[in-house]
């Protein structure tokens, strides 16, 4: 015959004691051996995020860059040459410009109708103007022109000055590769706009609870310049997100960083892993939705009984939940009031986005107290509502945040315009710590600038 372990005799002992407790007569309060709570500390949730990209494709059309080109490059010019040692009169006007792109240059052509004073008479002939230039944009976010070739030529058989008029051509090429040296297109104001939108900590409510989701940018990164009828670049925003339930004091906000182009940026949708840290507090608060009016009211057997102030901790790498229990128990031989406290402990897990407690169960202490009142089918019944209360759906909870995120990154004016998407969030860890949850979402989404705003009438 197999005797019983020394711990079987143990909890045998301690359900034979808590049975007699409860079954005395009178108000009966009893104090489980809960498990132990950690330390108290003052530290608040911390997120810890690692750095995570979000790419942005910006695409600035041939229409937008002739427009600008074309207040850049003068329509007209004058001035003084030498010709037979005396000093002479030229002026010229142009037609608008033509864009072009070929062997990833920028490429302008343009007709110049030229007025010159030659001795007794005055020649008018037409001048080409093509101008090569390779489009970049620097640190401060705006498009230059690099490597700038202009040739300025003329095939008027007229021309039979042409080496005294030369410096002409030289004096219009000069004015043109001067303007188009300062030429620059600003792409910051449309990128800084969003900047701000994403360093802007968002509100996230979670029941009674509420928390703050957080993308501090620490840089930005821009792939090589691609042209395909007008200039696109990849820009990557390297960002630390973080959910905090509370909110966290949000730090200052900064200025956009400066960019940095890098030889390579992955295209594409992206996506950031934001950990979500959670006091055990908030936590609590958020499970709260399940009780009216602060108060759970469980068996049918004994309906005055009652559970109410959940409570959250992490003991040992488990979650306990503690409830206080209470009221008048009427029923099968016992006749009593209830006045103490219940604690279920289990492990968080990740279940098709969702947080959940699977294994939440009474600790032995509990299950023998609800043994004692013939009530295992209740205790059962607690279990299972409090493994429902902590089902915590992040997805459908995260979804105001997607269509907000959404909305928000969402901007812009016939001159350019920024369009943000989030198309999928997942949950892929959750993790107890000593003062609170963390748990790691996985936000996919998309994001584009065009200028100007493809929508814009």
């Amino acid at each position: 015959m197999q005797h019983p372990s020394p711990l079987k005799v143990a909890l045998f002992v301690s359900a034979f004691s808590a049975a007699a407790a409860a079954a005395l007569p009178g108000c009966a309060r009893f104090g489980a051996v809960y498990p132990p709570r950690p330390a108290a500390s003052p530290a608040t949730p911390v997120a810890d995020p690692a750095p995570s990209r979000i790419v942005t494709h910006v695409s600035v059309t041939s229409a937008a860059l002739r427009s600008s080109l074309d207040e850049t490059v003068p329509r007209t010019g004058d001035g003084d040459f030498q010709l037979a040692g005396t000093t002479r009169r030229y002026a010229w006007s142009r037609s608008p410009l033509a864009v072009g792109f070929s062997q990833g240059r920028l490429v302008l052509d343009t007709r110049v109708d030229a007025k010159v004073d030659v001795r007794v008479s005055s020649l008018d002939f037409p001048i080409d103007l093509k101008v090569a230039a390779e489009p970049v944009v620097n640190t401060d976010y705006k498009v230059k022109l690099q490597s700038i070739d202009v040739k300025v030529t003329s095939s008027d058989r007229r021309l039979r000055v042409a080496d005294s008029v030369g410096g002409v051509f030289e004096a219009i090429r000069a004015q043109v590769h001067q303007k188009l040296q300062e030429f620059e297109y600003d792409l910051k104001p449309t990128l800084a706009e969003a900047y701000a939108r994403v360093a802007r900590p968002l509100d996230i409510p979670i029941g009674e609870a509420k928390g703050c989701a957080m993308l501090k940018v620490l840089g930005v990164e821009a792939g090589p310049t691609v042209i395909a009828d007008g200039v696109e670049k990849d820009l990557a925003l390297i960002v630390a997100p973080s959910v905090t339930l509370p909110c966290a004091n949000p730090e200052e906000s900064l200025p956009l960083p400066p960019l940095a182009n890098v030889a390579t940026i992955t295209p594409g949708p992206f996506t950031v892993t934001v950990p979500v840290a959670a006091s055990y507090e908030e936590l609590t608060r958020a499970m709260s939705v399940t009780f009216t009016d602060g108060k759970y009211f469980f068996s049918t057997d004994y309906p005055k009984l009652y559970l109410e102030k959940p409570e959250l901790y992490e003991s040992q790498g488990m979650l306990v939940l503690k409830m206080h229990i209470a009221g008048p128990v009427h029923a099968a031989g016992i006749d009593t009031d209830i006045n103490g406290d219940i604690f279920l402990s289990g492990h968080l897990s990740v279940v098709d986005n969702e947080l959940r407690m699977p294994d939440l169960e009474p600790t032995i202490e509990t299950s023998n107290f609800f043994l004692s009142l013939k009530a295992m089918a209740d205790v059962a019944k607690i279990r299972d509502q409090a493994r429902a209360a902590l089902r915590l759906d992040i997805g459908e909870r995260l979804r105001t945040v997607r269509s907000k995120l959404s909305s928000d990154l969402t901007f812009g004016g016939p001159r350019a315009c920024f369009k943000g998407d989030v198309d999928r969030i997942e949950v892929t860890g959750a993790y107890a710590h000593g003062t609170y949850v963390r748990v790691y979402v996985a936000v996919t989404g998309r994001a584009a600038a065009a200028v100007p705003c493809p929508n814009a009438g």
